[in-house]
């Protein structure tokens, strides 16, 4: 018996998804003319910082966007600057080096109508080591090192909501707690979709203090758990549910296929940044977080729409 078709798709706004993919290469795209480039004063004793954490984020998004060194990074804003018309000082690549450790980067999110299904899993982006052609023709001389990227997506806009980021000893499951925690809890939570690795009890009882339904699919070798708490019957009955329908049948009749969404966004971000480039823990996760930020701002320009055809 032949295989059925895969089914095919259509983009039904090619005209304003294409003109979204142009604006993505506007250099202009990332300056805002109103932000408050010089820092407003602490009211605190000693020196006072010059620049602005605005202007701090737009340089070290001009070095990640274009994959910049920092020295290289403050000569293409000034050149940015001028093009705009504006007279701004710079800062130098010292002052970024350093505000870059202690920086609380703004991911922009959209608002928008209706609640959140949120999609969650984790990858790694390499921090040390060789690369593959030298290590598969010479040998790794020492041992690679990570660090752990976690995501959670809306799965509607495809923006980060939630993010973490560890070292690559940290599983991926003790982090959703942390993930969850970044939702407001103003904001209704609908479901939580992740694979596997995240059926454990933490999990389960998580998602369910938020009132969250858990699309996780149970482990093969799964046994009931015992308890009558929110997570332990969640947990049961999604068993049950892939014991009667099959485990082919219960990922099409939950919705977990749309789980897939999450591991495009991964991709992306490791088209933007598969490697960290700075030294140091804390400022790894500024320059994530600002690599998010720049997806984020991806997204928000526009995305294609999709309808089945057939």
């Amino acid at each position: 018996m032949s295989k059925p078709l895969p089914p095919k798709y259509q983009t039904i706004n090619w005209q304003a998804y294409n003109q979204s993919l142009k604006q993505r290469g506007q250099l202009l795209l990332w300056l805002d003319k109103d932000m408050n480039w010089l820092a407003p004063a602490t009211g605190r004793r000693g020196r006072q910082p010059t620049f602005s954490d605005a202007a701090i984020q737009f340089c070290l998004t001009i070095k990640c966007l274009f994959g910049l060194a920092l020295r290289q990074a403050t000569g293409m804003v000034e050149s940015m600057l001028r093009l705009a018309g504006l007279d701004w000082a710079v800062p130098d690549f010292s002052t970024l080096s350093r505000r870059q450790k202690e920086l609380q980067v703004r991911i922009p999110v959209q608002k928008k109508q209706g609640c959140l299904h949120l999609l969650v899993d984790s990858t790694g982006i390499k921090m040390m080591g060789e690369g593959e052609w030298k290590v598969k023709k010479h040998g790794a001389d020492y041992r690679r090192q990570w660090r752990k990227l976690h995501l959670g997506i809306d799965a509607q806009t495809l923006e980060i909501r939630a993010m973490e980021v560890t070292d690559n000893r940290t599983g991926d499951a003790t982090m959703l707690p942390e993930l969850l925690s970044q939702i407001p809890a103003t904001e209704g939570l609908v479901t939580v979709t992740t694979d596997g690795a995240y059926d454990t009890r933490l999990c389960h009882a998580a998602i369910a203090e938020r009132g969250a339904a858990a699309i996780i699919p149970p482990r093969r070798n799964g046994q009931f758990w015992k308890g009558n708490s929110q997570g332990n019957q969640a947990r049961n009955e999604s068993l049950r549910s892939v014991k009667y329908l099959g485990r082919t049948l219960w990922k099409k009749w939950s919705g977990y296929h749309r789980r897939s969404l999450v591991e495009t966004k991964m991709h992306c971000f490791k088209l933007l940044a598969d490697r960290v480039k700075s030294r140091d823990f804390d400022r790894q996760v500024a320059e994530l977080q600002i690599c998010a930020a720049i997806l984020n701002r991806f997204t928000a320009l526009g995305t294609p729409q999709t309808v089945r055809m057939g």
